[in-house]
C-alpha cells in the first residue's frame, strides 16, 4: 500500500492510493468516534508518555501535556540532542517524535479505516512532508523519526509542493498556457509556507518558496485565549500552565467552528463565561495574516508595491488547517480579488498530494527548489576578516531522487580549520541575511601532528603556517534537503564527515 503522511503541528493526516483515488484515512478513538486525523500531542502519565488520542484523554484527566509537538522542531538550534519537558519528564525530542509516530503506525494498523487492508497489503511506500522553509536539522529529525517508527519512507516533499499535486489532481483544467503558475498559500498549525509552482499537465516545477517557521493556527489560538483573559480581567499567567493549555484547547475548538456569519465567541475562563466579539478577534489577528502576505512578496510581482501582478498566475490556492479561518480568505481576496481558491480539504490537501506522489501510476513529476541557502564563513586576509562562501544557493533546483555535490580544494594555510556553517533565507551584499540558522562549529586539524589525536581542538590556538597539505571539502545535499560535509586531507588521507543537525 502506498501512503502519504502529513505530520502536522496540531494534527497528522494520512491518505492512501486506491486505483487513482486518494481517500483520507479515518481513525477511531476510544469512544468509537471517527476522526480524519490523529492529534499531534503528548502527555505525561504514570505509565509513561501517551500520544494522540491517548494523550488527549490524559489531558482531560489533568495530566501535563505538550500541544503541537512538531513545533518543537522550529527552533534554529534543534538537533538530535534537543530535549523537551513534559510535566516532570525530560525527554529527547527525537525520542518523543519517534514515540508519536509509532503510535500513529499502531493506530493505522489497529483502529483505522485501512487496518484490515494493511493485513493483506502492507505499507511498501510512504511519502512524508516538511515545511518548505525547514532547515537541514529539521528535515533529518523528521525523516529519522519516521524511519525509527518503522515507516518505509521513499520520499520527502515540501508541504506546499505536495498540496500543488492535490490542486492539479482536482482541477486539472485550471492552469492554462497563459496562466500556468500557481501560488500555494499553506497556513498550517505552526508554520506558514508559500510556493510558486509552474504546472504543465502533471509536471510541476517549483520556481520559488518562502516561509515563516513560527506562524500558524497556534498563534491564532493564543490571540483568542488572551482576548478571553482580557475580557475576564484575568492575567493568563494566573491560570497556571495547565489552565492556560486548557484555555488554548478551548480557543482552538471555538476558532475551528467559526463561520463567515459568526458574530461572537463564547469561552469559559476560570469560573467566568466571557464573550469575545468576532470583529475584535479578527482585528487582533489581522497582523498575523498580514505577515503571511508580506512574506509572499518574492513570489508575486508587484506585491511589495501594493499592486500584485497575477497575469501569469492561475490563482492563489489556500491550504492548511489555519486557512479555514474566515478572516484568511477574506483578507487575501481583498488583496488578490477573485483568483483566490481554498481547497475543499484544507487540512488534508498535503496528505492527498503526498499520496499522489507515492502512487507509481499517478504520472506526477516534481522539480523543487531549496528555500534556504547554505554556506560557510572562512578566514581571509591572514585571519584579519571573515568572508562568506555560499555553497548551495537557495534557488538551487532539486530533481526528485537526485543528490547534489559541491567540492572545494585548496592548500591549508593554518594549523587548524575552523568552519562556521549556516543556513540562511537570503543574501545581502554577499552576507547571510533574514532567518539564519547557525550550526555547531566544525574543527579540522590541518597539521598532521594533530590528526588522530585525542585533543580538544577548541583549546588549540589557530596559527598561520603557510602552504600546507592539500584539503578537499565535499558537500552533499541529498534528495531530502539534508546537508552533510566531508573534509579530507588528501596528503594524509585523514578525513571527517559531519551530518548537520546531529549533536
Amino acid at each position: 500500500m502506498h501512503l502519504g503522511i502529513d505530520f502536522g503541528t496540531t494534527r497528522s493526516v494520512v491518505a492512501y492510493s486506491d486505483r487513482g483515488n486518494y481517500p483520507v484515512v479515518a481513525f477511531t478513538d476510544d469512544d468509537g468516534d471517527a476522526h480524519d486525523y490523529l492529534p499531534s500531542l503528548v502527555a505525561e502519565t504514570p505509565e509513561g508518555l501517551a500520544f494522540g488520542f491517548a494523550g488527549r484523554r490524559a489531558q482531560a484527566e489533568g495530566r501535563p501535556v505538550v500541544r503541537s509537538i512538531k513545533r518543537e522542531l522550529a527552533s534554529s538550534t534543534v538537533s538530535t540532542a534537543t530535549t523537551i519537558t513534559i510535566g516532570s519528564t525530560q525527554a529527547v525530542l527525537l525520542d518523543v517524535l519517534t514515540g508519536y509516530l509509532r503510535q500513529l503506525r499502531t493506530e493505522l494498523e489497529t483502529s483505522s479505516t485501512i487496518a484490515e487492508l494493511l493485513k493483506s497489503d502492507p505499507m511498501t511506500s510512504v511519502v512524508i512532508a516538511v515545511p518548505a522553509h525547514a532547515n537541514s536539522a529539521q528535515r533529518f529529525l523528521t525523516l529519522e523519526a519516521f524511519r525509527r517508527a518503522g515507516f518505509p519512507v521513499t520520499a520527502m516533499l515540501n508541504e506546499p509542493s505536495a498540496a500543488g499535486f492535490e490542486y492539479t489532481h482536482r482541477l486539472a483544467s485550471s492552469p492554462t498556457a497563459r496562466r500556468s503558475r500557481l501560488v500555494v498559500y499553506d497556513l498550517g498549525g505552526g508554520t506558514f509556507d508559500a510556493s510558486l509552482v509552474a504546472i504543465h499537465d502533471r509536471s510541476h516545477a517549483v520556481q520559488g518558496s518562502v516561509g515563516i517557521n513560527r506562524l500558524g493556527g497556534d498563534d491564532f489560538d493564543v490571540v483568542l485565549a488572551d482576548l478571553a483573559c482580557q475580557q475576564a480581567g484575568v492575567n493568563p499567567e494566573g491560570l497556571g500552565v495547565d489552565g492556560y493549555f486548557q484555555l488554548l484547547g478551548d480557543a482552538q475548538a471555538a476558532k475551528e467552528q467559526l463561520a463567515p456569519q459568526t458574530r461572537r465567541i463564547v469561552l469559559d475562563v476560570q469560573d467566568q463565561t466571557v464573550i469575545v466579539p468576532v470583529a475584535d478577534y479578527y482585528q487582533a489577528c489581522a497582523p498575523l495574516v498580514e505577515q503571511s502576505i508580506t512574506a509572499m512578496g518574492p513570489l508575486v510581482d508587484g506585491l511589495d508595491a501594493g499592486e500584485p501582478d497575477l497575469s501569469t498566475i492561475a490563482g492563489l490556492y489556500l491550504v492548511g488547517g489555519a486557512s479555514s479561518l474566515p478572516l484568511v480568505p477574506r483578507s487575501l481576496r481583498e488583496r488578490f480579488g477573485r483568483r483566490v481558491y481554498r481547497s475543499p480539504y484544507p487540512g488534508a490537501s498535503t496528505a492527498i498530494g503526498l499520496a499522489i506522489a507515492s502512487d507509481p501510476e499517478s504520472g506526477y513529476t516534481l522539480s523543487d527548489r531549496l528555500s534556504r541557502g547554505f554556506g560557510v564563513f572562512r578566514e581571509a586576509e591572514g585571519g584579519d576578516r571573515l568572508q562568506f562562501d555560499s555553497i548551495f544557493d537557495r534557488n538551487q533546483t532539486m530533481v526528485a531522487g537526485s543528490d547534489l555535490t559541491v567540492q572545494r580544494r585548496y592548500h591549508a594555510a593554518h594549523n587548524l580549520g575552523w568552519y562556521r556553517f549556516v543556513e540562511y533565507a537570503g543574501l545581502t551584499d554577499g552576507q547571510p541575511a533574514g532567518d539564519i540558522v547557525p550550526y555547531p562549529d566544525v574543527l579540522f586539524p590541518f597539521d598532521p601532528d594533530l590528526q588522530g589525536e585525542t585533543l580538544v581542538l577548541g583549546e588549540i590556538e589557530v596559527r598561520r603556517t603557510g602552504e600546507g597539505h592539500f584539503i578537499e571539502e565535499t558537500y552533499r545535499l541529498d534528495q531530502h534537503g539534508i546537508v552533510s560535509v566531508t573534509i579530507t586531507d588528501l596528503d594524509s588521507d585523514y578525513r571527517q564527515t559531519h551530518q548537520l543537525g546531529l549533536a
